[in-house]
């Protein structure tokens, strides 16, 4: 598996920031839980301090700690000005500010690596990337996909959506995924068909209005049942 790295944004977000984005309840988090393209989030580290079971995946866990901070320094100013540059285009209710947002990123980053050696050790960041996960079926209660498809329509087809969502849904029993937006803020041209082809194979698919928001307009998760 290799990775281009000079292109990754190593953006990863908070424990709380889960938990409102995909509206994780006490009796959710005493499921085993799959996060999907976790990247340098801390959701991990913290849940695990809670006695939590999680394991995280993504192809960024090939690289070092180091290597993983040193490009997540290289393009934190560069995406702080992009926003600053488009005021209208950000909710500020949870992060409060362009410099509040880089402060918790820069937070959910030391966690992830205070934590990332270890986590390794026992298998709980692996690196796994779909569409095609080398667990085994049904080795999750729930799987849940932060800033990864959906996001980036414009990168993966809808090919590529089908197929990951259907092997999301091999190893858990539930896939939450957030946001429902592109990074052009529009709704994934995805979505629609994505939503109609799971409802045909006889899933319980909806979309739940949640807690949280940073893109304007992206406080929505996809939730799929078996």
């Amino acid at each position: 598996m290799v990775m281009q790295f000079k292109n990754v944004v190593p953006f990863g977000r908070s424990f709380d920031e889960y938990s409102k984005m995909f509206n994780l309840s006490a009796t959710d988090l005493k499921k085993t839980i799959l996060g999907v393209a976790d990247g340098p989030a801390s959701f991990n580290a913290e849940g695990t301090k809670q006695g939590i079971s999680i394991t995280s995946i993504d192809p960024i866990y090939q690289f070092t700690g180091e290597e993983i901070e040193q490009q997540f320094n290289t393009v934190i100013d560069n995406i702080i000005d992009q926003v600053k540059a488009t005021p209208n285009n950000w909710v500020w209710s949870y992060h409060q500010s362009p410099e509040r947002l880089r402060e918790n990123r820069v937070k959910v980053l030391q966690e992830f690596l205070a934590d990332y050696e270890l986590g390794k050790k026992s298998q709980r960041y692996c690196l796994d990337i779909l569409p095609n996960l080398s667990f085994n079926d049904h080795n999750f209660d729930l799987a849940l996909c932060s800033h990864f498809l959906f996001l980036y329509s414009d990168h993966y087809d809808f090919k590529f959506h089908f197929e990951s969502i259907k092997e999301m849904l091999r190893v858990s029993s539930e896939v939450r995924i957030f946001p429902l937006l592109t990074l052009m803020l529009e709704i994934s041209p995805h979505l629609q068909p994505i939503i109609n082809y799971f409802q045909k194979m006889g899933y319980n698919v909806s979309i739940i209005p949640v807690e949280y928001q940073l893109q304007k307009g992206g406080n929505q998760m996809l939730v799929i049942r078996q």
